[in-house]
């Protein structure tokens, strides 16, 4: 591995190496043994992980978890409330447009947080951004907390949109600030926790909401609210965080502060954060992209990354699974199940869902990309197949109603090998620092756009066509399937300055 021309002097950016001159062909060798050697994950790289995934991307899952079983009880609050405060009478029609409202307002939010994504991640840095985002579900938290008690559904509305914009800045900045702090091997292991971490917030979410706990009449609004508990706990250590020693490198030119964090992330291994300041040094020298979002958009060179992060994260929410777990429990009930125990299977079908997340750092860190998302894509669209068949004919016989359970579990499974994690950090993999927010942010705000489209078009398309409603998302995973084989190469173990030039001729570029 040469970095470097041996013999050939250092490249100086804010005189960040005055005390090496010269590299020797020894000294160079030396460096990369130590480099190559895995490092330890260290107690402060630990800390940051979890906290950072815990207290950022759970609170997210939670939100989105949380809304389905007291859904009833909200309805009818929002209903007395309005009578009660307005003297306004809505009949059922308008009444179920207000919960599509409170439901849908946080996707616009997520949509705004994801414009404004890159912008906070340039500007106050990635883990200013994460404190931002936490900040917001702290608000929204207080909101739902004492809506009930100030009978005001305009509490209500704007906590979920306040929610909504905290979350498109998490899909941004967090997949983004974990590969940054990551040492080179273990960057497949933290690139899947905020996937990991929305999946374990979802399946939380559901079970606090359940009515034997906070899914009743009188404590809907702890439902809601539960999860500032985990921002709060989460970000008390906050301020023992490091910054990304890229984004204080590459974009606010502070060597002095990219090596600090550095030191306190690798426990003071001198030889890996020399071997890092190197690369960081190198992509210093190379780093020609603006970020902002016209310069990028126009830029032809990042015209096949942004296509593959759309793709990539338009394709996980056209793939169905939220609607696969809304249309869980009537399935559940027709194959023999009460409505008491098919939630409680729709919450076993999600323990399942996050169970085979948890396997995404173990599966991304031994297994190549490409393989696993060609996987995961033809497998759900396989399942999704069979799913729409076996709903048409599910009075046919008692056992085709079991039959389309196994369906579903098995597409769950096979969704978090690829079409599940890969979405939430491709973007970081394939696209330089530079442009990386803003890719992210376009990403992100593909997820948000296309999952309000699922939230809008899935009722009235399936009261129209009925189980063939699940065809479009077999269509869309076969899309992502198709993208993935021609357009996008392998990453696993590769930085995104050796991709970036093989992506650099859109279309026509040989990923292979």
């Amino acid at each position: 591995m040469n970095r470097y021309l041996f013999g050939n002097p250092v490249i100086h950016h804010d005189n960040s190496f005055e005390e090496i001159e010269f590299l020797s062909h020894n000294e160079t060798d030396e460096i990369d043994l130590e480099a190559q050697k895995p490092q330890k994950w260290g107690g402060l790289l630990i800390l940051v992980s979890f906290a950072t995934t815990i207290g950022a991307s759970v609170p997210v899952g939670y939100c989105l978890g949380c809304v389905n079983s007291p859904a009833l009880f909200i309805k009818d609050w929002c209903n007395v409330t309005l009578i009660e405060k307005y003297d306004w009478h809505l009949l059922e029609s308008e009444l179920d447009v207000l919960w599509a409202s409170i439901v849908s307002i946080l996707l616009l939010g997520g949509m705004v947080g994801s414009l404004c994504g890159a912008t906070v991640s340039d500007k106050f840095g990635r883990k200013g951004a994460i404190l931002i985002a936490g900040a917001l579900l702290i608000i929204a938290a207080f909101m739902f907390n004492f809506c009930r008690e100030a009978k005001s559904v305009e509490l209500l509305l704007i906590g979920r949109f306040i929610v909504g914009i905290s979350s498109g800045i998490t899909y941004t900045a967090l997949p983004i600030y974990l590969l940054e702090i990551a040492p080179p091997h273990l960057r497949e292991t933290l690139g899947v926790f905020c996937a990991v971490g929305v999946t374990a917030g979802i399946v939380v979410g559901q079970f606090f909401s359940l009515n034997f706990i906070f899914g009743t009449e009188q404590l809907w609004h702890y439902a809601l609210s539960s999860y500032g508990a985990l921002v709060v706990i989460c970000y008390l250590p906050s301020y023992y965080f490091p910054e990304s020693p890229k984004w204080l490198y590459l974009i606010k030119d502070d060597a002095k502060g990219a090596r600090s964090s550095l030191s306190r992330l690798r426990q003071n291994d001198e030889a890996q954060v020399n071997a890092e300041m190197l690369d960081l040094e190198i992509e210093a020298n190379t780093k020609i992209e603006k970020s902002s979002f016209w310069s990028v958009i126009s830029n032809p060179a990042m015209k096949l990354p942004l296509f593959v992060i759309c793709c990539y994260q338009a394709g996980q929410q056209l793939s169905g699974v939220n609607s696969i777990f809304f249309y869980s429990v009537p399935i559940f009930m027709k194959a023999g199940f009460s409505a008491n125990d098919a939630e409680l299977a729709n919450l076993g079908a999600g323990c399942m869902n996050l169970a085979v997340s948890l396997m995404g750092p173990i599966l991304m860190a031994k297994f190549n990309r490409r393989p696993m998302m060609l996987i995961s894509s033809s497998m759900c669209a396989f399942f999704l197949v069979a799913i729409a068949t076996s709903l048409y004919f599910i009075d046919a016989a008692p056992w085709i109603a079991l039959a389309c359970i196994g369906c579903i579990f098995i597409f769950i499974f096979f969704f978090q090998f690829g079409l599940g994690p890969m979405p939430y950090f491709i973007g970081a993999e394939i696209v330089e620092v530079s442009p990386r927010p803003v890719a992210m942010s376009l990403g992100s705000l593909s997820s948000w756009l296309c999952n309000l489209t699922v939230g809008m078009t899935f009722p009235p398309l399936n009261a129209l066509i009925g189980s063939f409603v699940f065809l479009p998302f077999a269509v869309a995973c076969t899309i992502v399937f198709f993208v993935t084989y021609f357009f996008v190469p392998e990453t696993r173990g590769r930085d995104s300055s050796q991709l970036a030039p093989m992506m650099a001729n859109g279309f026509k570029s040989k990923i292979k």
